[in-house]
């Protein structure tokens, strides 16, 4: 397996449960993974143990066999090579689009970076927008340009965090394809998270659904749709098994 979970457990200070329970997962290279699940499931603390901002109490977290965290070890943020797609994008408002892509890039020399950036501009279909800023793009294209920031320094692992709540729901269904068409065309492992069923049935290889810190079901897009929805209870744990891998 390319990204190993073993027994992750987490929890926030000064509170007595658990954020996550024993949570266990893996993916294989290049695969389009969703979190599922309702607010406060535990779903974006995942993403945050994975970006190293914060420190699990127990588990264990491999990338390619390098231990990211175990009970003895503990990478630090920037040195995992994971990149991160922010719910409102996070872009420097001050720099255009190429200056926002080219922000990480500060181990390549001049000519290297040119052709990086021409690269992932050519991957997020916005070659002609490297001279705008963030307030001259639409949502969609800020999206993409949040997209390539994070793809440029060829990351073994990039993490999205609701990558759709901030646009309407017209556009909603266009960048659903775009996006998984940039993320399969970059070969990137790639993991997102979400509380809307229709963004993992339409992006994902694989599907998470969890709920209180649990995983509840594994399974792929085409199972899901046999599923039943949020909240889960036992009934619907036992009328699962048939879609879903339970855990």
């Amino acid at each position: 397996m390319f990204i190993s979970l073993d027994n992750v457990c987490f929890a926030y200070p000064h509170v007595k449960e658990k954020a996550l329970d024993c949570f266990s997962m893996t993916i294989e290279k290049g695969e389009v993974v969703s979190i599922l699940g309702p607010s406060g499931s535990g779903k974006s603390t995942v993403l945050r143990l994975l970006a190293g901002l914060e420190v699990p109490i127990h588990g264990t977290f491999t990338i390619q066999d390098k231990v990211m965290f175990d009970d003895k070890t503990f990478i630090q943020p920037e040195k995992r090579g994971i990149g991160m797609v922010f719910q409102d994008y996070a872009l420097f408002p001050h720099m255009t689009v190429a200056e926002n892509i080219l922000f990480g890039l500060f181990n390549l020399n001049r000519s290297e970076k040119k052709k990086r950036l021409n690269e992932v501009l050519e991957l997020v279909e916005l070659t002609e927008f490297e001279k705008r800023y963030p307030h001259q793009l639409s949502g969609g294209q800020q999206q993409r340009v949040a997209i390539a920031r994070a793809i440029a320094p060829n990351p073994s692992l990039i993490l999205l965090d609701e990558p759709f709540s901030n646009l309407d729901a017209e556009l909603q269904l266009k960048i659903r394809k775009d996006l998984r068409a940039i993320l399969k065309n970059a070969e990137i492992t790639s993991i997102f998270v979400t509380h809307d069923e229709n963004d993992a049935l339409a992006i994902a290889d694989q599907i998470i659904k969890i709920d209180k810190g649990k995983i509840k079901h594994i399974g792929r897009p085409c199972d899901l749709l046999g599923a039943q929805p949020y909240p889960y209870d036992g009934m619907e744990d036992q009328q699962d098994q048939r879609f879903f891998v339970e855990v």
